[in-house]
């Protein structure tokens, strides 16, 4: 584990601060989750994603669709893309999302292009596709998203659908 090299007291009710500059470097916002590790006398702090539960069903889950329809298929939590299949797998997986597909997660509305367009998926990386991305909606918060991404204009209702369907599959998955 690396040092930072900042010490922080903790408060009579037990706090401490986490310095502005990690939370910024690794995205963690106002009113986000931490999950507490211990061993031995070490504390660990890591973001908790809702997601975590369903590494393997989304694994599985883009791969079908990818070998089905062919194309691209991701699946994100808050920060990064943590399931995908197609040739773009190894360059996106497990990269931090761009503050384009942020703004798509806030927004909760599901975003398509039919024709290629440029899309920024991680920060300064631009693509030339069409796709049609849809947000993951658990009980009222969006905590990650679909993309289907095709290097051809051909996203059409099909993967719309498809992007749909999964997306409120796990939604609704994770809240029970």
């Amino acid at each position: 584990m690396k040092s930072t090299g900042v010490v922080r007291r903790v408060d009579d009710l037990g706090r401490i601060v986490i310095p502005k500059e990690i939370r910024r470097t690794l995205r963690i916002r106002d009113g986000e989750s931490l999950e507490i590790f211990v061993d031995r006398e070490m504390i660990a702090l890591k973001k908790f994603s809702k997601m975590t539960d369903m590494d393997e069903v989304s694994k599985q889950m883009v791969d079908i669709i990818n070998g089905v329809i062919q194309k691209n298929v991701f699946i994100t939590d808050r920060d990064k893309f943590i399931a995908g299949s197609g040739n773009l797998r190894k360059k996106y997986l497990n990269k931090n999302i761009s503050k384009f597909l942020e703004n798509i997660m806030r927004d909760r509305k599901t975003v398509i292009e039919n024709s290629k367009h440029e899309i920024e998926l991680i920060d300064l990386d631009v693509e030339e596709l069409s796709y049609v991305i849809s947000p993951i909606i658990m009980n009222g918060d969006a905590i990650g998203l679909v993309l289907v991404l095709s290097d051809k204009s051909d996203i059409g209702q099909i993967e719309e659908k498809l992007s749909s369907v999964v997306s409120q599959f796990l939604g609704k998955h994770i809240e029970e």
